[in-house]
Protein backbone atom coordinates (compact mmCIF):
# COMPACT_ATOMS: atom_id res chain seq x y z
CA UNK A 1 0.00 0.00 0.00
CA UNK A 2 1.34 3.40 -0.99
CA UNK A 3 1.90 6.14 1.58
CA UNK A 4 -0.73 8.32 -0.12
CA UNK A 5 -3.31 5.52 0.20
CA UNK A 6 -2.46 5.06 3.86
CA UNK A 7 -2.79 8.81 4.51
CA UNK A 8 -6.15 8.82 2.75
CA UNK A 9 -7.41 5.93 4.91
CA UNK A 10 -6.15 7.63 8.08
CA UNK A 11 -7.92 10.88 7.15
CA UNK A 12 -11.21 9.09 6.39
CA UNK A 13 -11.11 7.19 9.68
CA UNK A 14 -10.10 10.36 11.55
CA UNK A 15 -13.07 12.25 10.08
CA UNK A 16 -15.45 9.48 11.18
CA UNK A 17 -13.86 9.27 14.64
CA UNK A 18 -14.05 13.02 15.21
CA UNK A 19 -17.76 13.09 14.28
CA UNK A 20 -18.63 10.02 16.36
CA UNK A 21 -19.98 10.21 19.90
CA UNK A 22 -19.03 6.58 20.49
CA UNK A 23 -16.36 4.34 19.01
CA UNK A 24 -16.70 0.64 19.81
CA UNK A 25 -13.77 -1.73 19.24
CA UNK A 26 -14.84 -5.24 18.29
CA UNK A 27 -13.19 -8.56 17.51
CA UNK A 28 -14.52 -10.29 14.40
CA UNK A 29 -11.97 -13.11 14.16
CA UNK A 30 -13.36 -16.19 12.41
CA UNK A 31 -16.49 -14.54 11.02
CA UNK A 32 -17.57 -15.46 7.51
CA UNK A 33 -18.21 -12.90 4.80
CA UNK A 34 -21.97 -13.52 5.11
CA UNK A 35 -21.89 -12.89 8.86
CA UNK A 36 -19.85 -9.73 8.39
CA UNK A 37 -22.23 -8.51 5.69
CA UNK A 38 -25.22 -9.19 7.95
CA UNK A 39 -23.59 -7.19 10.74
CA UNK A 40 -22.76 -4.30 8.42
CA UNK A 41 -26.34 -4.17 7.13
CA UNK A 42 -27.72 -4.01 10.69
CA UNK A 43 -25.24 -1.31 11.67
CA UNK A 44 -25.87 0.75 8.54
CA UNK A 45 -29.63 0.62 9.21
CA UNK A 46 -28.92 2.05 12.68
CA UNK A 47 -26.72 4.84 11.27
CA UNK A 48 -23.46 3.31 12.49
CA UNK A 49 -20.26 3.05 10.41
CA UNK A 50 -18.23 -0.14 10.78
CA UNK A 51 -14.59 0.13 9.75
CA UNK A 52 -12.01 -2.64 9.48
CA UNK A 53 -8.61 -0.98 9.35
CA UNK A 54 -5.05 -1.91 10.22
CA UNK A 55 -4.24 -1.18 13.85
CA UNK A 56 -1.33 1.14 13.03
CA UNK A 57 -3.53 3.23 10.75
CA UNK A 58 -6.35 3.22 13.29
CA UNK A 59 -3.96 4.39 16.02
CA UNK A 60 -2.86 7.27 13.81
CA UNK A 61 -6.48 8.16 13.03
CA UNK A 62 -7.66 8.36 16.66
CA UNK A 63 -4.46 9.95 17.98
CA UNK A 64 -5.04 13.43 19.46
CA UNK A 65 -8.77 13.20 18.71
CA UNK A 66 -11.93 12.63 20.73
CA UNK A 67 -11.24 8.90 21.00
CA UNK A 68 -7.51 9.17 21.69
CA UNK A 69 -7.89 6.79 24.65
CA UNK A 70 -8.46 3.89 22.25
CA UNK A 71 -5.02 4.02 20.65
CA UNK A 72 -3.38 1.92 23.39
CA UNK A 73 -6.05 -0.79 23.06
CA UNK A 74 -5.84 -1.34 19.30
CA UNK A 75 -4.04 -4.67 19.20
CA UNK A 76 -4.72 -7.97 17.42
CA UNK A 77 -7.85 -8.33 15.25
CA UNK A 78 -10.05 -5.22 15.46
CA UNK A 79 -12.81 -3.34 13.75
CA UNK A 80 -14.27 -0.06 14.96
CA UNK A 81 -17.95 0.91 14.94
CA UNK A 82 -18.62 4.65 14.93
CA UNK A 83 -21.98 5.83 16.28
CA UNK A 84 -22.91 9.43 15.58
CA UNK A 85 -26.31 10.47 16.93
CA UNK A 86 -27.20 8.12 19.75
CA UNK A 87 -24.50 6.00 21.41
CA UNK A 88 -27.11 3.65 22.85
CA UNK A 89 -28.25 2.56 19.38
CA UNK A 90 -24.73 1.53 18.35
CA UNK A 91 -24.22 -0.36 21.62
CA UNK A 92 -27.59 -2.15 21.28
CA UNK A 93 -26.92 -3.37 17.75
CA UNK A 94 -23.41 -4.60 18.58
CA UNK A 95 -24.35 -6.28 21.86
CA UNK A 96 -27.41 -7.94 20.29
CA UNK A 97 -25.26 -9.26 17.45
CA UNK A 98 -22.63 -10.50 19.91
CA UNK A 99 -25.36 -12.51 21.69
CA UNK A 100 -26.22 -14.33 18.45
CA UNK A 101 -22.66 -14.87 17.20
CA UNK A 102 -20.03 -16.97 18.96
CA UNK A 103 -17.21 -15.44 16.92
CA UNK A 104 -18.05 -11.75 17.36
CA UNK A 105 -17.20 -9.91 20.59
CA UNK A 106 -17.27 -6.36 21.84
CA UNK A 107 -13.93 -5.45 23.42
CA UNK A 108 -14.32 -1.89 24.66
CA UNK A 109 -15.52 1.55 23.62
CA UNK A 110 -14.75 5.21 23.87
CA UNK A 111 -17.80 7.26 24.84
CA UNK A 112 -17.00 10.93 24.29
CA UNK A 113 -13.35 10.19 25.03
CA UNK A 114 -13.83 7.99 28.09
CA UNK A 115 -12.95 4.31 27.79
CA UNK A 116 -15.59 1.82 28.89
CA UNK A 117 -15.07 -1.93 28.97
CA UNK A 118 -17.22 -4.61 27.33
CA UNK A 119 -19.50 -4.81 30.38
CA UNK A 120 -19.95 -1.03 30.22
CA UNK A 121 -21.01 -1.30 26.56
CA UNK A 122 -23.49 -4.03 27.54
CA UNK A 123 -24.86 -1.82 30.32
CA UNK A 124 -25.10 1.10 27.88
CA UNK A 125 -27.10 -1.06 25.47
CA UNK A 126 -29.72 -1.66 28.18
CA UNK A 127 -30.50 2.05 28.50
CA UNK A 128 -33.44 3.55 26.62
CA UNK A 129 -32.55 5.30 23.38
CA UNK A 130 -32.53 9.08 23.03
CA UNK A 131 -36.08 9.30 21.58
CA UNK A 132 -37.39 7.03 24.36
CA UNK A 133 -35.75 9.21 27.02
CA UNK A 134 -37.19 12.36 25.43
CA UNK A 135 -40.65 10.76 25.35
CA UNK A 136 -40.36 9.79 29.03
CA UNK A 137 -39.28 13.33 29.97
CA UNK A 138 -42.10 14.86 27.92
CA UNK A 139 -44.61 12.48 29.50
CA UNK A 140 -43.43 13.46 32.97
CA UNK A 141 -43.56 17.17 32.13
CA UNK A 142 -47.05 16.75 30.63
CA UNK A 143 -48.34 14.83 33.66
CA UNK A 144 -47.94 17.77 36.06
CA UNK A 145 -50.32 20.22 34.33
CA UNK A 146 -52.73 17.39 33.47
CA UNK A 147 -52.92 16.32 37.12
CA UNK A 148 -53.36 19.95 38.21
CA UNK A 149 -56.27 20.46 35.82
CA UNK A 150 -57.84 17.18 36.98
CA UNK A 151 -57.49 18.28 40.61
CA UNK A 152 -59.29 21.59 39.98
CA UNK A 153 -61.94 19.89 37.82
CA UNK A 154 -62.67 17.37 40.58
CA UNK A 155 -62.98 20.16 43.17
CA UNK A 156 -65.38 22.13 40.98
CA UNK A 157 -67.30 18.96 40.07
CA UNK A 158 -67.76 18.15 43.78
CA UNK A 159 -69.07 21.65 44.45
CA UNK A 160 -71.41 21.39 41.44
CA UNK A 161 -72.83 18.09 42.71
CA UNK A 162 -73.40 19.63 46.16
CA UNK A 163 -75.17 22.69 44.68
CA UNK A 164 -77.25 20.46 42.43
CA UNK A 165 -78.31 18.34 45.42
CA UNK A 166 -79.28 21.48 47.39
CA UNK A 167 -81.31 22.76 44.40
CA UNK A 168 -83.16 19.45 44.07
CA UNK A 169 -83.89 19.40 47.80
CA UNK A 170 -85.32 22.93 47.72
CA UNK A 171 -87.44 22.15 44.63
CA UNK A 172 -88.82 19.04 46.30
CA UNK A 173 -89.81 20.95 49.43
Amino acid sequence: MQRAQKNEIVEKVRAKADRAGIAVVTDFRGMTVEEMTDLRVKLRAAGVDYQVVKNTLARLAVKDGVHDALKDHLKENNAIAFGYDDPVVAAKVLVDYAKTSKKFTVKLASLSGKVIDAQGVTDLSKLPSKPELLAQALGTMNAVPTNLVSLFANTIRGMLYALSAIKEKKEAA
